[in-house]
């Protein structure tokens, strides 16, 4: 490839016009759908396996129209009277039966649709504290590597939060240390299945035997890898016991939007039994209306995710998903072997369908810009205490057929990176950050609203490496506030 990342970024965002929403007077639809169209020519492919994040791509010819097809039959349909639309509660059944035989279930096993996995992780959290009213301040125990989306699940629900810390090089945590974070307030323990950031199984049994010792919930975060964990052990792969099969474990939730290739979004979460599901439910009678019961956190909800994600399991079957798994599998392994070729790189372990590999010699925000520039969009991470930075690349089925080209342009990117150099922070920025407007360094970046993304993402990713958790938290946020910004009438 010759083009350039600045090319490609200036490209993608000429694309992107601002329209008024409402017109004074209506559009054509086949104009409509055209400007449409034409917006999403901006974004990043969310098909051909060359973006590595954010989306879940099986590369099966066909599956996006049945999945479309079956939006549309159902996206009037409201969830929020099973009684009025029986199809939708059928469906919702039956993937909850399916995640439960997937995941571990027995007979006893109940479950809910979400909307994703923050909804899901939000529920899990809701139902521990929910179900210990005696308990005045709750907290939730987990490993710092779980995901982000439970500490917003602890946040929006005032639950005191206790990260372990892992090991800095082998990135696991201690299921000892895990025990001993454990006090009389503790109402959920939570482990991950595997970490999103770099693909690691937590050691679950251990971890909810001592949550069972200690009479406090145990949910497994398998939002990420729970579809396709249970079919790589089937394919030979030594994937440890981690679902609602080990004892303690009281929930697990799992992203059907991921790795069952479901439109977005759809997430299931499970609980053992129905006691154990019963303080997620919401219910209000005082008022003169209706009266609101809600199994999750929406009341009205369209039928269309859920009968997309219906169709799609149908579709793929259980066989079609043993498949997919092996092809990824396949994927992952080769493009962890592409990286693992060149002595720059430590490649972190493939315990499910994460490669991500660290560097001491070569910068990754550089190579990350360098790969962009190719085509292919990683995911970097940043540092995070004694953790080094690193590269986080999500494989799915699609990424198979481009495993040649993945690893001609990985060597291509390592030799310009290793050429451009480690970024240079300008002097005196760091100390810029305690005293200057949020406004004047984004732009001093080349953040804002108008410009959208500089070029080149390694000089802003260094800066935000070098800072303290807290201060980029602030930066990103600021930096979202000055794209979300109503458009301006034309």
């Amino acid at each position: 490839m010759t083009s350039t990342k600045s090319d490609c970024r200036a490209a993608r965002k000429d694309r992107v016009k601002h329209l008024s929403a409402l017109p004074e007077q209506g559009r054509p639809a086949q104009d409509v759908l055209a400007e449409l169209r034409d917006m999403r020519g901006g974004d990043l492919p969310t098909h051909g396996g060359r973006l590595f994040a954010y989306v879940y791509d099986a590369g099966l010819a066909g599956l996006d129209d049945l999945a479309a097809a079956a939006h549309a039959l159902s996206a009037h349909v409201n969830g929020l009277d099973p009684t009025a639309f029986p199809s939708l509660l059928a469906m919702e059944n039956d993937l909850v039966a399916a995640a439960a035989q997937v995941l571990g279930g027995d007979e006893h096993a109940v479950g809910s649709v979400t909307s994703g996995g923050t909804e899901s992780l939000i529920l899990a959290v809701k139902a521990a504290r929910d179900s210990r009213p005696d308990i005045a301040r709750p907290r939730l125990v987990m490993p710092v590597t779980a995901h982000a989306a439970l500490a917003k699940a602890a946040s929006y629900l005032r639950v005191e939060l206790d990260t372990v810390p892992v090991d800095p090089v082998s990135l696991r945590v201690d299921p000892a240390a895990v025990a001993a974070a454990i006090t009389p307030d503790t109402v959920l323990v939570a482990c991950s299945a595997p970490s999103y950031a770099h693909g690691l199984i937590d050691p679950v049994e251990p971890i909810a035997a001592a949550a069972a010792a200690n009479g406090v919930r145990c949910h497994v975060d398998a939002c990420f890898g729970g579809w396709t964990l249970p079919y790589l052990r089937r394919l030979g792969e030594p994937i440890p016991p981690f679902d609602l099969s080990v004892p303690g474990v009281t929930s697990i939730s799992v992203d059907l939007h991921k790795y069952a290739y479901v439109p977005k979004g759809v997430s299931v979460l499970l609980h053992r039994d129905e006691s154990l599901r019963m303080p997620q439910y919401f219910g209000y009678a005082d008022w003169p209306g209706y009266t609101m019961v809600n199994p999750v956190i929406s009341s009205t909800r369209s039928g269309g995710p859920i009968a997309a994600a219906w169709a799609t399991l149908r579709h793929i079957g259980d066989d079609g998903y043993l498949a997919l798994a092996a092809k990824t599998r396949d994927a992952t392994r080769a493009i962890g072997g592409s990286v693992a070729r060149i002595a720059d790189f430590a490649v972190i372990p493939r315990e499910s369908t994460v490669v991500a590999f660290m560097s001491s010699s070569i910068d990754l925000f550089v190579l990350a810009d360098e790969l962009a520039a190719r085509g292919w969009h990683t995911q970097p991470q940043f540092r995070h205490g004694a953790i080094p930075a690193s590269v986080h690349l999500t494989v799915t089925a699609a990424v198979a057929p481009r495993v040649g080209e993945f690893e001609a342009d990985f060597a291509a990117a390592v030799e310009a990176a290793r050429a451009h150099g480690p970024i240079a922070l300008p002097d005196g920025i760091l100390d810029l950050l305690e005293t200057a407007p949020v406004e004047q360094i984004a732009g001093a970046l080349g953040l804002g609203a108008s410009g959208g993304l500089p070029d080149r993402m390694a000089p802003v990713n260094s800066l935000l490496n070098a800072v303290a958790p807290a201060v980029r938290e602030k930066l990103l946020i600021a930096f979202l506030s000055l794209l979300q910004r109503p458009s301006r009438r034309p």
